[in-house]
């Protein structure tokens, strides 16, 4: 059977690009002006505008009783905005959330969610809703003749183009949204500030952003908290439109504990909590020791931190979380909004300002012009009405004679056809004598109205005068405090890390085959913990957990780690190369640990060596620092602490030799191959095999092996000679010495 050849007669071709490209544009303008972005003259987005339609449409106002919120968004999503009835649901909810909404539009009942999770709310089969006292504002003109109205998708019904806002609810209430290629943050704003602003620019049209500034002092967001921004950042951010701000939870102190209770805007105070839990687990907040959620009905935000002790420095606690979790946040601002043009554009807060008086002037205009037709027309059917009530009878007998009455009137009395269907739409009962006063008092009233109406209409000053009072009206009947203190405050600065870690005391072990840990206390006996097959110990330093542990490989190289990072003594350790990058085949022979200002010998197996103070051994580089010349051969000795009261040195040689010398003949240096403190015989095998620094009241313990030796103070004075000297011999079967060091007696 032969293909029947398609035929695309007719059919409109379009290159491929050039369709995407135009249905990719139309899906933006439609995410930008039908979803996304709000308009500036009622500050909604039509989701938001349809559902505050909708809600008014169903009679749901302040006064009346709540209807269930399923009620709200079938009627929304099926006469006007046909998506998803969750999304739908969602955006009422946020305008019935008061810690989202400056000045909440939808009155919720039931739950409606919380600040420490705001999509907690309950099903909309569950909840309750109705409009605020403030929807009026957005509401309040509507069937008045103010807005523009076109017809809903299916094309059955007609909404609002637009909601003739008395306040700009823009400002009030803030949003936020992302579009194709542009997005809006608004923050929110106090309604007193903003009317008393709108009133100076309808005064003084020519009022400066820093005058206006006077006024807005910046945003005002719902759930308190301090705004810490420069002042000259908050007007530079109205002059550009964007920016960033910063704002800080607010706390005082209360037997000793910090109790906080605002928070920055859209911060949650149970993730609060667990970033600072966080921190306690991680033993990076030693200062503190319990915190609890107090939050309740009365209290909507109540964080409980209790520190440690009285000691606590609480203001650099506070500064410290300030800088590390959400208590302190940046509130980003694009003032980013649908024009009265039509089109998106990021404005400045005076443009935005003076833009929207603009959109209030037109909308007070067409509220008059309204009303001041309804006036005339009204006189129009009264002046017929009085002169039915002047000839009743005439017009009685007219109406019972004629077939078609209305020409007739219209032309015995000189009637318009309005004035004639007003007459005979009477009641009977309206023949009364009394309806002609009546008449006449609407007819005096109405053109007094209309004298006023024309007269406001015509006269600039008239109309900003009256502008001016129903804002003064609406600030005292919605208006309220500032709830954010501005504040001007430096950025908060984190601790440095040795301020939060615990000063316990620890010894640091270190194992010959480079493994390194750290253990509770100072009298540990290093020796005896289990190490791994084939390691043994190496050497041990004693200090605190919030300082550095440096170790020094067989190059010379030294390396910092901090003392509360290292494995418990519990295990076996972990070997350093795990976590440094020592040269290839070099191995570790020395620890240390103790204070920045700390003195230490380091020295070579060769038999040199100097003094060096512990910070010029600190390094942040994972590859460290050389600091002894180390020669060839030779290898790193177990480092020495000097301590305070350090008067001698002693150094034994592999062959069994001791010297003791005057500390003050070893000289302090940085980094270097150092001075001779041993004098070893030349080519031959013989090395120093330690060293250690002890006072005239310390006896030298010697360790060979297994075996153990302790010489006195009056002892040492047979070994006692200038650096760098031979040394005297030990006793017969001392010569393979591992390791000395002082003793108390």
């Amino acid at each position: 059977m032969k293909e029947q050849e398609l035929n695309f007669e007719g059919v409109e071709r379009v290159p491929l690009a050039v369709f995407t490209e135009k249905a990719y544009l139309d899906y933006s303008m439609y995410v930008i002006l039908d979803r996304a972005l709000p308009h500036l003259g009622d500050g909604l987005k039509p989701v938001q505008r349809r559902i505050v339609y909708a809600m008014s449409d169903l009679g749901l106002s302040a006064v009346s009783k709540p209807k269930k919120a399923a009620r709200t968004v079938g009627d929304v999503i099926g006469k006007f905005h046909p998506h998803g009835d969750s999304a739908c649901y969602e955006a009422m909810v946020h305008m019935a959330q008061p810690f989202s909404f400056r000045y909440p539009v939808v009155d919720g009942h039931g739950n409606w969610g919380s600040q420490d999770d705001p999509k907690s709310f309950a099903a909309m089969r569950y909840t309750e809703a109705r409009l605020t006292r403030y929807a009026q504002v957005l509401l309040a003109e509507l069937g008045h003749g103010t807005v523009d109205w076109q017809p809903n998708f299916d094309g059955t019904l007609q909404e609002p183009v637009l909601l003739p806002a008395q306040l700009p609810n823009l400002l009030l209430n803030g949003t936020s949204g992302i579009a194709v290629g542009m997005s809006t943050d608004v923050p929110p704003h106090n309604l007193r500030e903003v009317a008393t602003a709108l009133i100076r620019l309808l005064d003084q049209p020519k009022t400066t952003l820093g005058q206006l500034t006077k006024h807005i002092k910046g945003p005002d967001f719902p759930t308190g908290g301090e705004l810490i921004s420069p002042r000259a950042d908050i007007t530079a951010i109205y002059k550009s439109g964007s920016g960033s701000l910063r704002v800080r939870a607010r706390y005082y102190v209360q037997d000793g504990e910090i109790v906080v209770t605002e928070l920055p805007f859209q911060v949650s105070g149970a993730k609060v909590l667990e970033q600072i839990a966080g921190q306690m687990r991680a033993k990076k907040l030693p200062m503190m020791d319990d915190l609890r959620d107090e939050s309740d009905h009365e209290n909507p935000t109540r964080l409980v931190l209790t520190p440690r002790s009285g000691r606590v420095d609480l203001e650099a606690l506070m500064n410290h979380l300030f800088a590390t979790t959400d208590l302190e946040r940046s509130v980003r601002v694009n003032l980013n909004v649908i024009g009265l043009d039509g089109r998106p554009a990021v404005y400045g807060l005076k443009a935005l300002l003076a833009e929207w008086l603009e959109f209030r002037v037109a909308t007070v205009k067409r509220r008059l012009s309204y009303r001041l037709e309804r006036v005339t027309t009204r006189l129009h059917v009264l002046d017929g009405l009085l002169i039915a009530y002047l000839n009743i009878d005439a017009v009685i007998k007219i109406i019972r004679r004629e077939d078609e009455p209305k020409p007739v009137l219209m032309k015995r009395f000189k009637l318009s056809d309005t004035q004639a269907e007003a007459i005979l739409e009477l009641k009977l009962r309206h023949l009364a004598k009394l309806e002609e006063i009546k008449i006449r008092g609407e007819q005096d009233d109405l053109a007094a109205e209309e004298a006023d109406l024309k007269k406001t209409l015509r006269s600039k000053k008239q109309l900003t005068s009256l502008i001016k009072d129903e804002l003064i009206e609406l600030a005292e009947t919605h208006g309220d405090d500032r709830r954010t203190d501005i504040v001007e405050r430096d950025a908060a600065q984190a601790m440095d890390e040795t301020d939060l870690v615990p000063s316990d005391p620890v010894t640091v072990v270190l194992s010959a085959r480079g493994w390194a840990r750290a253990a509770k206390g100072h009298d540990v006996d290093a020796e005896s913990l289990s190490y791994r097959s084939g390691d043994e110990f190496l050497a041990a330093a004693v200090g605190r957990s919030n300082q550095l542990a440096v170790f020094i490989d067989s190059t010379g190289r030294a390396y910092s780690l901090p003392a509360h990072t290292l494995p418990s003594a519990r295990g076996q350790g972990e070997p350093l190369s795990g976590r440094l990058k020592p040269p290839d085949g070099a191995s570790f022979g020395a620890v240390l640990i103790g204070s920045s200002d700390a003195r230490w010998v380091l020295a070579s197996s060769a038999g040199y060596g100097f003094i060096v103070q512990l910070e010029h051994l600190h390094s942040r580089n994972k590859a460290g620092k050389v600091v002894l010349n180390v020669p060839k051969g030779a290898k790193v000795v177990p480092a020495a602490t000097v301590g305070e009261a350090g008067q001698f040195v002693a150094a034994v040689s592999s062959d069994g030799r001791l010297l003791v010398f005057a500390i003050d003949e070893l000289p302090e240096l940085t980094r270097g191959k150092g001075n001779k403190i041993l004098g070893l015989p030349a080519k031959s095998d013989v090395e120093m095999a330690a060293v250690c620094v002890l006072n005239e009241n310390q006896a030298l313990q010697i360790v060979a092996g297994k075996r153990q030796m302790t010489i006195k103070p009056k002892d040492l004075d047979h070994y006692r000679a200038s650096r760098g000297r031979r040394g005297s011999a030990l006793p017969r079967g001392w010569r393979n010495v591992t390791r000395i060091s002082p003793e108390a007696l």
